[in-house]
């Protein structure tokens, strides 16, 4: 059985690579990350919350905000990085452009939120990384998703925004 783990493991590591190369161009910019998110929503609310695209290669939740101008509930699927103390970390890469993505600054607002993983509500509260921790941090997002910090060459400047999230109940 742990051949078949590992085989798996390295399976999904190649397929990670590829796609955040992929991911990180300038045509998921511009056509693949306006449809994306909506299409992943909609799939994984008619499956009850039990079947995340993004999981197929990398661990996946839908993130539930507080929209920090309206107030409103927000949900966005979001790549995750659970650790072992059952925290979780989100990074704010937002395919590389040029803004924070609205999520990033509902949770400054609001770090109450709650997560949706496998079908199961966690409210969970929001802390930024920064400094030696968001560094720390890199390491272990890139381990997942090879490449992942080239996102922050192509924003103009902007430090992609690394939360850890982690449950309050």
């Amino acid at each position: 059985m742990r051949v078949v783990e590992t085989v798996v493991a390295k399976i999904r590591l190649l397929l990670a690579a590829f796609f955040s190369r992929v991911m990180r161009t300038r045509f998921a910019q511009r056509f693949i990350s306006p449809l994306f998110p909506p299409l992943h929503l909609r799939l994984y609310k008619w499956t009850g919350g039990r079947f995340n695209l993004t999981s197929l290669i990398v661990p996946s939740l839908v993130l539930e905000t507080t929209g920090a101008k309206s107030g409103l509930k927000r949900e966005t699927p979001l790549m995750c990085w659970p650790r072992p103390d059952g925290t979780y970390l989100v990074a704010g890469s937002n395919w590389g452009q040029e803004h924070h993505p609205a999520w990033t600054g509902n949770l400054l607002a609001n770090p109450e939120a709650s997560i949706v993983i496998s079908g199961k509500h966690i409210a969970v509260k929001a802390e930024l990384l920064v400094g030696d921790e968001r560094e720390a941090a890199w390491a272990i997002l890139e381990a997942q998703w090879p490449g992942y910090r080239e996102y922050e060459a192509t924003t103009g400047g902007r430090k992609v925004r690394i939360f850890r999230l982690v449950p309050t109940s």
